[in-house]
């Protein structure tokens, strides 16, 4: 009995020896094989490409002549597009960290094993997917085209020029819901809370010795408002209204799901800003069309 037992035991291990086998795939040739053919084929298109298209190369670089526009690298034109909408430290610093941070946690969040290395691993997951993209690519050309008020051109459009109702200034984009703050007489912010000179009460470095006077740190309220305080609203808002939503509905029941949810609305949100940024910024960052002239900023 035991060697029948020591028998079926070393049969079973060796056919689960012989599955993982099967299963694996070797560096060499499997690997290496496909990398150098899809180096050829790399190689080949741009060496045709090359060929056939003139490299958009300009004058060696001055100093002095800025380019307008100036824009980054393409790879960096997404947090150049955020700049255009909040405060530059938050678009070009906090932004960026806090979701490479949030990035790395999803592993540590949704720590299960199965289905790893799925793109679509739940049952719903494909309509997640299409989901989070849609309300990610949407929702961020609608604050885009808000906030360069395209609406108001659509509205001089229809009914038109000059016909917007000065009542609405303030919802013409956040630029001017900011002045509206600053400077209307229906703001409601009190005029002392509208700028609060910090560096008289809190920075006394003149009481040190350290200066003459104390630090100008004076807070813009308006302006903490519209540029830090909003958005940062939506883009911690809106991904957890969605989740609700999707899990309300019965779409999203796992931590899988709600992961696929979030990726797919952040890729699509990463690559809308990176096309705005590329194709729909003219002269002085404007949005215009591009088969229109680029607006001119003198």
């Amino acid at each position: 009995m035991a060697t029948d037992a020591a028998t079926a035991a070393s049969a079973a291990v060796r056919g689960r020896a012989r599955r993982q086998r099967e299963e694996e795939l070797l560096v060499w040739p499997d690997l290496v094989f496909i990398e150098f053919i899809s180096a050829l084929v790399f190689t080949l298109m741009f060496t045709l490409l090359s060929i056939a298209i003139n490299s958009p190369l300009q004058d060696r670089a001055n100093p002095a002549n800025t380019p307008n526009p100036s824009k980054a690298p393409w790879y960096f034109l997404n947090l150049q597009e955020l700049l255009l909408h909040m405060n530059p430290a938050l678009a070009g610093v906090i932004v960026p960290t806090v979701a490479l941070i949030a990035i790395g946690a999803i592993p540590f969040y949704d720590n299960s094993n199965e289905g790893q290395g799925e793109w679509v691993s739940t049952p719903g997951g494909g309509r997640l997917v299409k989901l989070g993209a849609w309300v990610g690519s949407i929702g961020s050309l609608i604050l885009i085209l808000w906030d360069a008020a395209k609406h108001v051109q659509v509205y001089q459009m229809i009914f038109g020029a000059g016909s917007w109702p000065t009542s609405l200034n303030w919802f013409k984009s956040a630029r001017d819901f900011q002045g509206w703050l600053d400077t209307s007489a229906y703001s409601p912010i009190p005029d002392g809370l509208r700028r609060i000179p910090l560096g008289d009460y809190l920075l006394r470095t003149d009481l040190l010795g350290l200066t003459e006077e104390p630090i100008d740190l004076t807070v813009n309220v308006p302006g903490l408002i519209v540029e830090q305080i909003i958005p940062v609203t939506l883009m911690v808002g809106l991904p957890i209204l969605l989740s609700i939503v999707a899990w309300r509905i019965g779409w999203a029941k796992t931590r899988r799901d709600h992961m696929i949810l979030q990726f797919s609305g952040f890729l699509a949100v990463y690559f809308t800003l990176t096309i705005i940024g590329t194709a729909f910024r003219g002269r002085g960052m404007e949005l215009y069309w591009p088969w229109d002239n680029p607006p001119v900023i003198t």
